[in-house]
């Protein structure tokens, strides 16, 4: 902690007496809210049911949360481990509340911090009676829960949690703390994710919320059991892969969508009563984390596939053909001047992103600025089927492609570019099974979304 910051604080405690920011100034060996001498030692005792260092779990997760919540940083933020960095913070908190600074979790810093203890012994004043207490302060509390984790676009204070969370944990909000989820914040959380291990998506989920200490740790529901092989969806059960429900949404496609969860063993809160709620929302998150798919809390089409009400794709491919960050929507058939129809989908990102075999094939066509004033640069790639995917617009080709040329699917083919027939940077890419017309291709790459996968693939093997 910063001279200035130390400063800071202590004024406010001063000026406060009691608790400006959850805070009581003691003199040193005095309990921290009743004023009571509690004896010394000249090695500080870890209280009753409080962490050491080393320690692992919810209980360090509490403290890691009361020294951040008191308004000093935690490099890394609670992430449930006491290690070098949480015995520092809980170092500079102790001097700041005029504690001995041992970086002990004893019993008068657990009080002054709010956290519970099993029990604590308190010398009483005017007798030596020593009367045992149990303390009754409160548990450590989460500002949000599963049902509250904002997502991009939101404003209010769940945000205003979340930013001021990231900021605990060392980050630099782009844009302050201003309680709108804007790109700042997305940006801030995927490099919160990367620090800490998980699925860089910029999404709020679960896993994050409990890393970043806003939601209490929850348990994933134990895997459905698969179903038995002759067990296929009833296709009047499947919903429309180009229209699949939103939170927000109300109707038979969102009780199809809750039905699908409750026979997969996860619990929607008020049943399936065709309302795409926060109920709806949170057993969407838990069924995503039991079956290691994204965890969005949205329908995706991986979850669409994975619980049978989408159809797989005729064609499936392994990789998303786009580094992130990216969008697209479904444009199928979307009308292109007044004699063609759109027959791929267009992937926005940055001019030079990399663009990825999506299969094993060879490069049999290429296209040029030259030659082709519609696709730009451009290729075809075919597989061993004959199905060939058409990459447009590209801004160049990758070194060493060329007619002929062996691809492995996540090998680099060329980079996002406006060649062509276009001022936007992005792919226009087509789908044609076995040689033939082209099909709708959304839900093909739909299925292996990777738009917030920033980081570029690593090189295949050979």
């Amino acid at each position: 902690m910063s001279h200035n910051h130390t400063h800071f604080v202590s004024r406010i405690i001063i000026a406060t007496a009691v608790v400006a920011m959850g805070l009581v100034m003691a003199p040193a060996g005095a309990h921290a809210s009743t004023g009571v001498v509690v004896a010394s030692s000249s090695s500080a005792k870890t209280a009753p049911g409080q962490p050491t260092f080393g320690d692992k779990g919810p209980h360090v997760v509490a403290v890691q949360t009361a020294i951040m919540r008191n308004g000093f940083s935690l490099n890394g933020g609670a992430t449930g481990v006491f290690n070098k960095a949480t015995q520092r913070a809980l170092k500079s908190f102790q001097k700041v509340v005029g504690l001995k600074a041992t970086g002990v979790v004893d019993t008068a810093t657990a009080n002054v911090l709010k956290v519970a203890t099993a029990s604590t012994t308190t010398v009483q004043a005017t007798t030596t009676t020593v009367a045992a207490t149990t303390t009754t302060t409160p548990a450590v509390v989460y500002p949000l829960t599963t049902s509250t984790l904002p997502v991009r676009g939101a404003k209010g204070d769940a945000v205003v949690a979340v930013q001021k969370a990231l900021k605990a944990a060392g980050l630099d909000v782009k844009g302050g703390i201003d309680g709108a989820f804007g790109s700042g914040t997305t940006s801030t959380i995927s490099s919160f994710q990367t620090s800490k291990g998980l699925i860089s998506t910029g999404v709020l989920d679960i896993p994050t919320a409990v890393a970043l200490a806003l939601i209490a740790p929850v348990a994933a529901p134990a895997p459905a059991p698969a179903p038995a092989p002759a067990t296929v969806a009833s296709t009047s059960t499947l919903l429309n892969p180009s229209s699949l429900p939103v939170r927000g949404n109300r109707g038979d496609s969102v009780r199809t969508l809750q039905n699908a969860l409750i026979n997969a063993g996860v619990e929607v809160k008020g049943g399936a009563d065709g309302v795409f709620g926060g109920a709806t929302f949170v057993a969407l998150l838990n069924y995503q984390t039991a079956n290691t798919l994204t965890v969005t809390g949205t329908l995706t089409t991986q979850t669409a596939v994975k619980l049978g009400l989408v159809a797989a794709p005729v064609v499936s491919i392994s990789v998303f053909p786009v580094q992130g960050l990216c969008s697209y929507e479904n444009t199928w058939h979307a009308p292109r001047g007044t004699d063609r129809l759109h027959l791929g989908v267009d992937i926005l990102a940055k001019e030079g992103n990399l663009l990825y075999a999506v299969a094993d094939g060879t490069i049999t066509k290429l296209y040029t600025v030259g030659t082709d004033k519609l696709a730009g640069n451009g290729v075809r790639l075919t597989t061993a089927d004959g199905t060939y995917f058409f990459y447009g617009h590209m801004q160049k080709l990758a070194d060493g492609i060329s007619i002929g040329t062996k691809v492995k699917a996540g090998q680099v083919v060329g980079y996002v570019g406006k060649t062509g027939d276009t001022n936007t940077p992005h792919l226009h890419i087509e789908v044609h099974p076995l040689g033939g017309n082209a099909i709708d291709p959304t839900p093909v790459v739909a299925a292996v979304d990777a738009c917030s996968v920033t980081s570029p693939l690593p090189v295949p093997a050979a």
